[in-house]
């Protein structure tokens, strides 16, 4: 069975940091892209940051040089470290996977067409 666990969220105040950690199972991570996006309550899901298996990384604008995502293939897990964090970071985290079958940018731009999701976990930063 293919699953995502998806966890680390919590509040933190403005200014803070979170690593968020996504756990793989039931399938080989090595030969997936995976991705880490965001929803805030009103508005649509898109996409954070998104990472090859060979490490290769794509950020959103919007976090570029504050997030910092990486692969432990040995653990199937990839992790987004959250620092300098905003108010506008706070929204539901969601990790994905997918085969790489389009470019990083097209797959991390949006988040329709991924395989397997994860549950959400929460970020709340508080100014």
């Amino acid at each position: 069975e293919v699953q995502l666990q998806a966890f680390g969220g919590g509040l933190v105040q403005a200014g803070g940091s979170l690593r968020l950690s996504c756990a793989a199972s039931g399938f080989l991570f090595d030969d997936y892209v995976i991705g880490w996006f965001r929803q805030a309550p009103g508005k649509e899901r898109e996409g954070v940051s998104c990472v090859t298996a060979d490490g290769t990384t794509y950020y959103a604008d919007s976090v570029k040089g504050r997030f910092t995502i990486s692969s432990d293939n040995a653990k199937s897990t990839t992790y987004l470290q959250m620092n300098s964090l905003k108010p506008e970071d706070t929204a539901v985290y969601y990790c994905a996977a997918e085969r790489p079958y389009r470019t990083l940018n097209e797959g991390c731009s949006g988040s329709l067409g991924w395989w397997f999701w994860g549950q959400g976990t929460l970020v709340t930063v508080s100014s």
